[in-house]
């Protein structure tokens, strides 16, 4: 039994070495993933500025092959950051990221032969191969500027339909709360109406008609009227409305 007991403990203890042991290569791992982008970035701007230091210092060839290199750079780092932020929202741009992948490896390619160029002692070799560089240059931008133009255009698209749809919507709710909220005016009028009509029928009383003056000398006894007739039906005192404040009975002491 105590043997069993040992044997469990060093089972659970070497558990959780393993988990430690794991945990720790991973925080490693992501630690140094973070250290290489970090290195990435920070030589990618070293190498931007050294460009725009090229292309605004220099004339001649090392300008010229600076601004392809700005120019290849700007478009394609700016049509893979559309595409991967596109793709969160609209998995059908998985394909345009797979074309964008097939035209990544042109454009290192041309990147790499632009830098070479650069340390190329041979400028007049040099200079005469800026026409293709400058053609297969722009056919690559062109290229990466428009997977990004579509990818932006189809966002907004979409962006657009969904505002529409909401529009819509709003407006039918909108209808149906000013009718909620409207009161109704001719309703209660009615109502008033015939709550005040039902009081005058109950609170009306007969008058008597006044004997005419005589115009005789000799005075003669007045015709007695007969008094009004009584309605078979009476009406029925009005029922108070909620908001009315009900009459406290007088005191008759």
């Amino acid at each position: 039994m105590e043997a069993a007991l040992i044997i469990f403990a060093l089972m659970v203890l070497f558990a959780f070495l393993g988990l430690g042991t794991y945990a720790t290569v991973k925080a490693v791992q992501a630690a140094k993933r973070g250290v290489d982008r970090t290195i990435t970035q920070a030589r990618r701007t070293v190498e931007d500025t050294t460009l725009r230091a090229k292309s605004l210092g220099q004339v001649g060839v090392t300008a010229a092959l600076a601004q392809l290199r700005i120019d290849l750079r700007t478009s394609m780092r700016s049509t893979q950051q559309a595409l991967n932020d596109g793709v969160r929202l609209d998995a059908s741009l998985k394909e345009s990221i797979g074309l964008f992948e097939r035209l990544s490896a042109h454009g290192r390619e041309l990147d790499e032969e632009l830098k070479r160029l650069e340390q190329e002692p041979d400028r007049k070799r040099t200079a005469d191969l800026l026409p293709d560089l400058r053609e297969r240059t722009a056919k690559i931008t062109q290229a990466a500027d428009s997977l990004r133009w579509a990818a932006r255009d189809r966002a907004r698209r979409f962006a657009e339909d969904d505002l529409s749809v909401l529009s819509e919507q709003i407006e039918v709710e909108s209808g149906a709360l000013r009718d909620w909220s409207r009161p109704p005016v001719d309703d209660l009028t009615a109502t008033a109406a015939a709550w005040d009509a039902a009081q005058a029928a109950g609170q009306e009383a007969p008058t008597p008609t006044p004997a005419p003056t005589p115009t005789a000398p000799t005075p003669t006894a007045p015709t007695p009227t007969a008094p009004a007739p009584t309605a078979l039906n009476p009406a029925a005192p009005a029922t108070p409305y909620p908001w009315q404040k009900t009459r406290r009975p007088e005191s008759t002491t």
